[in-house]
């Protein structure tokens, strides 16, 4: 029989991966933080869930059908950003709350920039950041786990109370029984008040090293990002490294860190723009966490540096082997 030679269009090295692999990969290691908080704040954090993504993808399949476009929701993508927004809000979180975060970040943030790969931010967190400058009362009403309803019993996050009543003494904070800070045990574990996201730090570094050997992220960034805040912690905070523990593990450090500032639309592709980005992300978060009114930076400094990181993709990308100077 005749050989031919077949000839094809690049790329030649083509990759197993798909969109929907990652994005089922990335709700298989989000499900255990998520199971965790459904089993501390019960019935309203599953429903607050639901809500969340199933408005994600209704909204991103009914924008897909008047567009004429093919109707992607099969991909998973708009389940993540439903399930990230609900692990970035309080349990006690009205239904409609929900419904209008997600549809925002599908419909403006996604979509109004052409779809999956194109956002220039994470639709999660910039949906959360409108929910918090629109309804910040309702979007820090925070319980205490375990407590039924949850609105019977309201509490401060474990990082409001180092930074609002004890300005970040933490000698002090652990002795003073009567505000009932929690251990460090008990941030790492789970057991405290805060969103789904800001819960078990444990269940959230397990899901993101999962990610990690599934080589679904690199672990460059997320490394960087935490250990930049473990740094900066350390001094801003008197050289202790009890508070620099706390810090790390308390907040949403590990859920933005690992899910979200590792986003592929929003964040360098290339080493040296991920290292600037991380480090970036890092000293904004300890320094709004120090210095500005609010007790938690970490949805802000992500949002911020994926504002910055066309900017720095400009300026890290390397040059085109065998390309002349600019």
């Amino acid at each position: 029989m005749e050989q031919r030679l077949v000839l094809s269009s690049s790329p030649h090295i083509r990759s197993t991966d798909s969109i929907s692999r990652i994005m089922r990969d990335v709700v298989i290691a989000l499900t255990p933080a998520a199971l965790y908080g459904f089993y501390r704040f019960g019935l309203p954090a599953i429903m607050v869930t639901l809500v969340s993504i199933l408005t994600a993808v209704g909204t991103e399949a009914l924008i897909q059908k008047l567009k004429g476009q093919e109707v992607t929701i099969n991909d998973w993508s708009a389940v993540v950003t439903g399930l990230l927004l609900a692990m970035n809000m309080p349990a006690s979180s009205p239904w409609w709350l929900a419904v209008i975060g997600s549809a925002f970040a599908i419909a403006i943030v996604k979509h109004a920039f052409g779809g999956l790969g194109h956002n220039f931010m994470n639709p999660a967190l910039a949906a959360r950041a409108m929910l918090m400058a629109s309804w910040p009362v309702r979007m820090t009403a925070w319980t205490q786990p375990g407590a039924f309803p949850v609105d019977a019993v309201s509490t401060a996050t474990p990082l409001a109370m180092l930074k609002e009543t004890y300005q970040f003494n933490i000698a002090e904070a652990m002795s003073n029984a009567s505000y009932n800070v929690p251990s460090l045990w008990q941030v790492f574990e789970g057991n405290v008040g805060g969103s789904l996201g800001e819960t078990s730090a444990l269940l959230l570094i397990l899901g993101g090293l999962y990610l990690v050997w599934r080589k679904v992220i690199s672990i460059r960034i997320p490394a960087i990002f935490i250990g930049t805040v473990a740094v900066l912690t350390f001094f801003m905070g008197g050289f202790e490294p009890m508070l620099t523990l706390y810090d790390l593990f308390a907040g949403g450090l590990m859920l933005g860190a690992f899910f979200m500032a590792t986003d592929y639309a929003s964040s360098p592709i290339n080493p040296r723009g991920q290292v600037i980005f991380a480090v970036g992300c890092g000293l904004l978060t300890a320094v709004i966490r120090f210095y500005g009114g609010y007790p938690e930076g970490v949805s802000y400094s992500i949002l911020l540096m994926n504002v910055a990181a066309p900017l720095i993709e400009r300026y890290t990308t390397p040059r085109v082997f065998g390309g002349g100077k600019a």
